[in-house]
């Protein structure tokens, strides 16, 4: 099992299936072990992270960490979180911010991936194209959908994009971080705690 899973793993880092569509050369940015309690599943990697190789290399990263009340060593523990977007490769830049994720990678990849995550948890779902494939019944826009969460928790916790970019959208919306950041970094205690 663990030969299959290193096979697996192997696999989608040497995948150059959207080769000719992407603006860089291919290179799958993913983290993954079979025992990740606690799964990420984002949009694609940024240019900061295609570079760094290594996923949320960026202020978004930070940002993120910050809402789950996790050190850097314990996000990027393998064993503890798998980081899963919807495109592993960067997908580029348009006119307002990264392009979409390359649909392909999801419909390749995703399912093999998430079968052997057996001891998740919870979902961290970010982003629209995230949540459109991990959350059924996914509200018509983002905010509707993250003001939705408890409808999904505890399994699940859709959030925004922690991008600098959604600023505004923070403003907009103090009860993200009023009411449900508390409870997802309560939620984030138990889950490491579970595993000590």
């Amino acid at each position: 099992m663990a030969e299959d899973n290193a096979a697996l793993l192997a696999s989608v880092r040497q995948c150059t299936l959207c080769a000719p569509l992407l603006p860089l050369e291919p290179k799958p940015i993913l983290q993954w072990h079979p025992a990740a309690r606690i799964l990420i599943a984002g949009q694609a990697p940024g240019k900061k992270a295609h570079d760094a190789a290594v996923p949320f290399a960026d202020a978004s990263g930070e940002r993120l960490r910050s809402w789950l009340g996790l050190t850097a060593a314990q996000f990027y523990n393998p064993r503890l979180v798998a980081i899963l977007p919807m495109g592993f490769c960067f997908p580029g830049t348009g006119k307002s911010g990264d392009l979409p994720p390359r649909p392909e990678c999801a419909a390749t990849w995703q399912q093999a991936l998430l079968q052997q995550l057996t001891q998740l948890q919870l979902t961290v779902v970010i982003g629209k194209y995230a949540q459109a494939y991990h959350l059924a019944d996914a509200k018509p826009t983002l905010t509707a959908t993250v003001a939705s969460w408890q409808d999904y928790w505890p399994q699940k916790i859709p959030l925004p994009h922690p991008s600098p970019r959604n600023n505004i959208w923070l403003k907009r919306n103090p009860w993200f971080v009023e009411d449900l950041l508390p409870v997802l970094q309560i939620r984030v205690q138990q889950i490491l705690a579970s595993g000590e």
